[in-house]
């Protein structure tokens, strides 16, 4: 008979930062900001105490631990994101026609991409600011996975379609992530 292994990760709490479970909600609040996401899945058992968060799984299987793991990553971004900014820089390269980009209420505006008439949109997410100064994109805000997910619209919102990428190799591309160079 096998013996039930337990699976544990400590996530330490800055003593500026505060957080708060609310059934499958983790609250977290900051000198920067507050963000709030679900845990829903019950095979992980976490406990906010004094100073940290601890979370354990009874007999993890694969998955249970990847899972537990992800939760720990989520729960460290968050309390870094309560502390201060995330920030993704992008930049914007063009060689057959000049490209206009401009931020216009919650998405970005791209006109002119490869000579196309028809705008092209990215949605900015959440409370991230975006802020466009010549040929640079900054992407900026508190909650990792909204800057990160407006970051690759934008991104993404000048692919290249239907014409030979090698040629074309126009388009707006993320070339550094939070401090780290992507070069």
């Amino acid at each position: 008979m096998p013996i039930a292994a337990k699976l544990e990760e400590i996530v330490e709490v800055p003593d500026e930062v505060n957080v708060v479970r609310n059934k499958d909600e983790i609250e977290v609040s900051g000198p920067n900001g507050k963000l709030i996401k679900e845990f829903t899945d019950k095979r992980i058992d976490i406990e906010v105490g004094e100073g940290k968060i601890e979370l354990s799984v009874d007999n993890p299987s694969k998955r249970e631990k990847a899972l537990l793991g992800t939760y720990a990553s989520h729960l460290r971004n968050m309390l870094q994101g309560a502390q201060e900014d995330y920030e993704y820089k992008l930049k914007i390269v063009y060689s057959h026609f000049p490209v206009k980009v401009r931020s216009e209420g919650d998405e970005v505006v791209i006109e002119n991409f490869v000579g196309e008439r028809k705008p092209r949109k990215a949605p900015i997410l959440g409370d991230t600011k975006v802020n466009i100064k010549g040929d640079e994109i900054s992407v900026t805000g508190y909650d990792k996975d909204m800057v990160a997910q407006t970051a690759a619209n934008i991104e993404s919102a000048t692919r290249i379609r239907k014409r030979d990428s090698r040629v074309f190799q126009d388009g707006i591309y993320i070339v550094e992530k939070a401090g780290k160079s992507l070069k």
